[in-house]
């Protein structure tokens, strides 16, 4: 098994780490500059670093198990991090249902159900 651990940037590390945590990834390593999220099987080292034209071009796709159910953790978003709301889920061209989200660095997050 290979698995891609990518390495997101923070422009309010504390409210980064947040979101995350909002969304259900959990914190397995904490420190001032770096912290290391798993969310069943999938990571990302979120960094106390930003870099606009960095994050603002940063895109990842997310597979859950249910869209649907995971969907439900997006509804506060706005109110609780000041992001951009989500766009709930569709039917892409390609055959997958995509929600999109954006963290409070502005990295842009496409969201699937796992076949």
């Amino acid at each position: 098994m290979a698995l891609i651990r990518p390495f997101v940037p923070a422009r309010d590390f504390a409210l980064s780490r947040g979101f995350y945590e909002a969304l259900g990834f959990s914190c397995t390593y904490a420190a001032d500059d770096l912290a290391i999220y798993d969310l069943e099987g999938a990571g990302l080292l979120l960094q106390n670093y930003y870099e606009r034209s960095w994050a603002e071009n940063t895109m990842f796709q997310l597979f859950v198990h249910d869209l649907d159910e995971w969907w439900q953790r997006t509804a506060d978003l706005p109110q609780r991090f000041g992001v951009q709301p989500p766009a709930a889920p569709v039917l892409k061209p390609w055959g997958l249902r995509v929600g999109m989200l954006w963290d409070p660095a502005g990295v842009l997050w496409h969201v699937s159900e796992a076949a």
